[in-house]
């Protein structure tokens, strides 16, 4: 009984007091620590000292994005993510957060060969809330909204699952601010093409250009938001092996996307499918067939003063026919549709998977990651956009509007400022 009692009274200072501790709970099992819902590894565990969570440094700056420096002959820390710095001695408990001291309960200390902070301090002084869970444990730290692209998908939909609708909080043709405020950009899914390399704008997977679609890129155009048209094929039926595989079928394409291209700020290619089964030379003959066609649209593209988006599935994918390495030099942008792994929310090792291997070819500024909001949950999608935040990634990509709910957009808003 006494022992629960002791137990009892530990758990409410903690939630009275954030992490202030009394002096006897010195003792604490491992105590993990999450950062926008994403766990951070450390080599050396925090530890407990005078009632307060301290932290290996480096790990948790590197988690913040924040740039990190020690100073071994004046035993300091630094770190500075362009807006804010900290510095901390060794031994001292006053720390300076933008040149002004602030006093400390606890000095850093070493520990391990690691330098150890206050984990509250270190945190709330770039901005951040942190959070003690009593029940679990765990400490919670969550970013202050970060600049980050959103791409929002238009595409398909019907009266109830209305793109418009969800972007621009009225019914079509009405039109106000509604959810442009957190969204950058408009991938406009009206195209795909046949075997011959015909354009259309009507195809047997369900894509279509709308009738008004005059209307979108007016609304668009009134609400800042850049347009991409994206032309989407798939190969379930060879269509996209049979253009591939001919030189005047991927000559009219690329005529044929250009034409309508005039129309937009960007051309974005979502051919998905590729590689199936492929391996060993039929492997490489997909995926420099597919290279091939990006390579003569992307010459075209800029030399329009467009911009070239490629949407490819995940490279942890079952669709292999896509060599990120080689495509990343050509485009000016990849999202990666880091979804459709079978279960939901998606699993984060997967997602975290599938952006790891992508950045292993591509500069993360120029990677996005694509997120399924049918897929995710107004928690989980936070998450993901804490993947992209972790891995410094140019922003994310929304599959689709028509399917965002209300407090998925409210979460939205509480990580994200939009890029422009």
């Amino acid at each position: 009984m006494k022992r629960l009692l002791l137990l009892a009274l530990i758990f409410m200072v903690i939630l009275a007091g954030g992490f202030a501790l009394p002096a006897f709970a010195q003792e604490q099992q491992e105590i993990p620590v999450f950062v926008d819902g994403l766990p951070v590894t450390f080599d050396v565990q925090p530890v407990i000292r005078e009632g307060h969570v301290l932290v290996p440094f480096r790990a948790t700056g590197e988690a913040l994005n924040v740039e990190v420096t020690w100073d071994s002959t004046t035993r300091t820390v630094s770190a500075s993510d362009g807006k804010n710095s900290v510095r901390l001695q060794i031994g001292s408990t006053t720390a300076y957060r933008n040149g002004s001291p602030i006093p400390l309960d606890v000095a850093p200390q070493i520990l391990n060969g690691r330098t150890l902070i206050p984990l509250r301090f270190f945190s709330e002084a770039f901005g951040c809330r942190v959070d003690w869970d009593g029940a679990l444990k765990v400490v919670r730290i969550t970013s202050p909204p970060a600049a980050m692209t959103v791409i929002g998908f238009y595409a398909l939909g019907d009266g109830r699952t209305s793109s418009w609708t969800n972007l621009f909080g009225r019914p079509y043709p009405e039109h106000e601010a509604g959810n442009t405020d957190i969204v950058d950009e408009l991938a406009l899914g009206w195209y795909s093409l046949d075997k011959e390399g015909n354009l259309l704008t009507r195809s047997r997977t369900g894509w279509q250009r709308p009738d008004g679609w005059e209307k979108v890129l007016e609304a668009a155009g009134e609400y800042n938001l850049k347009t991409g048209m994206v032309i989407h094929v798939t190969d379930g039926d060879g269509t996209l092996s049979s253009l591939l595989a001919t030189e005047a079928a991927m000559a009219r394409a690329v005529n044929d996307i250009m034409a309508e291209a005039v129309l937009y700020q960007g051309v974005n290619l979502d051919f998905e499918g590729l590689g199936y089964q492929d391996t060993g030379d039929e492997l490489q003959a997909v995926r420099d067939s597919f290279t091939r066609f990006v390579t003569l649209l992307a010459e075209r593209v800029k030399a329009a003063g467009l911009d070239l988006t490629l949407t490819l599935h995940a490279p942890n994918s079952a669709y292999k026919g896509y060599d990120y390495k080689a495509l990343g030099e050509i485009a000016d942008r990849v999202i990666i549709m880091a979804y459709d792994y079978g279960s939901t929310p998606e699993p984060l090792n997967l997602v975290r998977e599938a952006v790891e291997m992508a950045r292993a070819s591509v500069p993360p500024e120029k990677l996005v990651l694509g997120i399924s909001a049918p897929a995710e949950t107004p928690a989980s999608i936070l998450t993901k956009v804490g993947i992209a935040r972790r891995y410094g990634l140019d922003g994310i990509a929304i599959w689709r509007l028509g399917l965002v709910p209300g407090e998925m957009w409210d979460a939205l808003r509480s990580a994200v400022i939009p890029g422009r």
